[in-house]
C-alpha cells in the first residue's frame, strides 16, 4: 500500500459542477460499474463478495485494522478513527475513480480492498499505463487469516471478478511494497507478474500486472 497522500490526491480533487458537456468525461473517468453489482465469487476458503464501504458502518472495524502492527507498517494509517476516516472519505467524496470495499468470505467482513483507475491515479506517472488499467490494493484484517495462502486465493477471486465486469479492462496491477513478502509473493500465485521495480513517494515497489489474455495460463 502506498503512502496515504499518494494515493488520494486524485480523490481529494473537487469535482466541477456537472453539465451535458462533461458527462462523456465523467463516464470515461468513473468505474461506474461498482463492485456493489459484482456479485461473490467461489474461493477455496469460500464466497468472495465487494461490498462498498460505509463510514458510519464499518469505520470501527476499519480503524481496528489499520492498527494492527503488521498492518501499519504498509499502509501508515494507525491512529485514531479520524485518520482512517480521511483516508477512506478521500475516496468516497471523490469522483469514483477509487472504491473502498470491505471483503467479505461468507458473509464475514476480514478484508479490506481498494478498487482504482490506475491510469487515473498518479500511479500512472510511474509506469506506462494503458486505457481502464485496474489497480488493487488489500488487506487481511484478521491476523489468523494471514500466512496460509489466502491472501493469494483472493487476489486471484478479486483479479478475476475485475476482468468479468468490467470488458474495457485488460490488465489489473498493483504496486506492493518490496520489502513485503509474503503480499509480493502472493500476487505472483495469484497469476500477476512482476512487471519491472519502480519508485514512488515513500517506497520502491514492484510493479505487479495480471493481462486478461494470460489470465487462463496463469
Amino acid at each position: 500500500m502506498p503512502s496515504t497522500d499518494f494515493h488520494t490526491e486524485a480523490a481529494r480533487t473537487v469535482a466541477p459542477r456537472l453539465s451535458v458537456e462533461l458527462l462523456p468525461l465523467l463516464a470515461e473517468a468513473d468505474l461506474l460499474d461498482s463492485p456493489a453489482g459484482w456479485g461473490g465469487i467461489t474461493t477455496r476458503a469460500g464466497v468472495l463478495r465487494l461490498e462498498p464501504v460505509r463510514l458510519e458502518r464499518d469505520l470501527e472495524l476499519l480503524t481496528g485494522w489499520m492498527n494492527d502492527p503488521d498492518v501499519e507498517a504498509y499502509w501508515e494509517l494507525a491512529g485514531p478513527a479520524a485518520v482512517t476516516a480521511a483516508h477512506v472519505r478521500a475516496q468516497l467524496d471523490g469522483d469514483s475513480r477509487s472504491i473502498p470495499c470491505l471483503g467479505l468470505l461468507d458473509g464475514t467482513p476480514m478484508s479490506y480492498w481498494e478498487i482504482y483507475r490506475a491510469d487515473l491515479d498518479p500511479l500512472s506517472a510511474y509506469y506506462p499505463a494503458r486505457p481502464h488499467d485496474t489497480g488493487i490494493h488489500l488487506l487481511i484484517g484478521d491476523g489468523t487469516n494471514r500466512g496460509r495462502g489466502l491472501g493469494t486465493a483472493l487476489l486471484r477471486a478479486v483479479a478475476d471478478l475485475v476482468l468479468d465486469n468490467r470488458p474495457r479492462c485488460m490488465r489489473v496491477v498493483a504496486e506492493p511494497d518490496i520489502r513485503n513478502t509474503p503480499s509480493v509473493s502472493a500476487f505472483l500465485n495469484s497469476g500477476f507478474r512482476c512487471s519491472t521495480e519502480i519508485d514512488l513517494p515513500g517506497k520502491r515497489a514492484a510493479l505487479m500486472i495480471r493481462e486478461r489474455a494470460l489470465r487462463n495460463l496463469l
